[in-house]
């Protein structure tokens, strides 16, 4: 039997709370550290998760990338590389706590660089805009939602690096999500309202993912999580 409403959101946001968890270990592990490989770091986050929630699945594939490799979009799959002493890395990684999905971004500095410093501490602030936007109209588009998070990026100096800005997530797995069902996205195809049902008539929930790119500087940063609730 389905779970109700209120049971939905709060199984949401207690994976969502674990995933804080989760990086917060990261970082108090010091995970990502200059010398270690991308994917070295990836299995050792997957392994800590397991540690400490027992979780063993991943919605999506686990995402460590740093330096050009941060340029990247989710689809792309760039070679293994090596972090340096002054670096910028982003995490990105969707555990499945109680059969309930997180997904989960944030960006690490190593190093004193300014650039990357300011780029690592804009990615709230946009996020925290898109938001404040999203809950100002009941009746917003995915459409309309990304136009905004464009312009808010544009504002503090950087560019987007996807196609998207967020998706649905749920209970795993959530309903199908593909680059041919826009409906799915936070896109400029999408013309539905955030705010609706799913097919099966429950609440949609929705994930926001801000990634900035400087192109010129060939480094990038990412920050997600749930839009929603």
């Amino acid at each position: 039997m389905a779970d109700d409403e209120s049971t939905r959101a709060a199984r949401l946001l207690e994976a969502q709370a674990k995933a804080e968890r989760l990086f917060a270990e990261i970082e108090r592990r010091r995970l990502v550290a200059p010398g270690e490989g991308e994917r070295a770091v990836s299995d050792r986050v997957r392994d800590l998760a397991n540690e400490l929630f027992g979780t063993t699945r991943h919605w999506h594939k686990r995402i460590v990338r740093s330096g050009p490799n941060t340029l990247k979009p989710y689809r792309e799959n760039p070679p293994d590389r090596v972090i340096g002493t002054d670096d910028i890395v982003f995490a990105d990684f969707g555990p499945i706590f109680e059969e309930y999905e997180a997904d989960f971004g944030r960006t690490f500095v190593l190093g004193d660089d300014p650039v990357k410093r300011r780029l690592r501490d804009d990615l709230p602030e946009v996020f925290a805009a898109g938001r404040r936007f999203f809950e100002a109209d009941p009746r917003i588009t995915g459409k309309q939602l990304y136009a905004e998070v464009e312009r808010l990026a544009t504002e503090a100096g950087w560019e987007l690096g996807g196609w998207h800005a967020g998706h649905l997530v749920g209970e795993f797995p959530h309903e199908k999500i593909d680059g041919a069902d826009t409906e799915s996205y936070i896109a400029p195809a999408n013309d539905t309202p955030l705010r609706r049902t799913d097919k099966a008539g429950r609440a949609c929930h929705w994930i926001l993912e801000i990634h900035l790119v400087d192109r010129g500087r060939e480094f990038g940063g990412f920050y997600e999580e749930l839009l929603t609730l």
